[in-house]
């Protein structure tokens, strides 16, 4: 009897065990974009780093200030269980500003340009599909990159959960960049 019970257990177990998933998006300052996805649920961990370009192991400094080809990225540590690459994608959007070619909001420059990054090709359908979806309701060209996900950085340990460690000076940052008043101004 204790077998039989161990068995309904352990298939049990199996049936809702967690199915680890990462998605990896750039939407301007990688601070921002952190602290909107850690509050998703099914979501475990946002990690702030660089992707996209070719130099390895790229600092701050030279993603921002030199020709790396690397944008600030997150990387999303999801229970696809929970949430959805869809859903992820769906947040991904209502947090940018898909129609700025320059960056994003108050952040300027290569570095900051929005990218949905794809993992294979069902990612990169819903991506795309996305984007014909938006340009239809707004009426006006996404200039998001669309990207395929090759390799991810770490940032430094400063800028992991930024939003938190320093959330004073985070608060006057996104204030003053005028991120929640122009993402009402686009998604409301």
């Amino acid at each position: 009897m204790k077998k039989i019970i161990f068995f309904i257990f352990l298939i049990h177990s199996s049936l809702h065990a967690q199915e680890i998933e990462k998605a990896y998006f750039a939407g301007g300052c990688f601070w921002c974009m952190e602290e909107s996805f850690e509050k998703l649920e099914g979501v475990s961990e946002v990690i702030s780093g660089y992707s996209g370009g070719k130099t390895e192991n790229p600092t701050y400094e030279e993603v921002t200030y030199g020709n790396t080809g690397h944008l600030e990225v997150i990387e999303i540590i999801y229970d696809k269980n929970k949430v959805t690459f869809s859903e992820l994608l769906d947040h991904f959007w209502i947090n940018i500003d898909p129609f700025d070619k320059y960056g994003q909001f108050c952040d300027k420059g290569y570095s900051y340009r929005s990218a949905a990054f794809y993992q294979n090709n069902e990612q990169k359908y819903l991506i795309k599909d996305s984007i014909k979806k938006l340009e239809k309701k707004f009426e006006k060209q996404i200039v998001t990159y669309v990207k395929k996900f090759e390799k991810f950085y770490i940032a430094e340990t400063f800028h992991q959960d930024y939003y938190q460690v320093k959330f004073l000076n985070y608060l006057r940052y996104k204030k003053a960049c005028g991120r929640e008043k122009m993402l009402n101004k686009i998604w409301n």
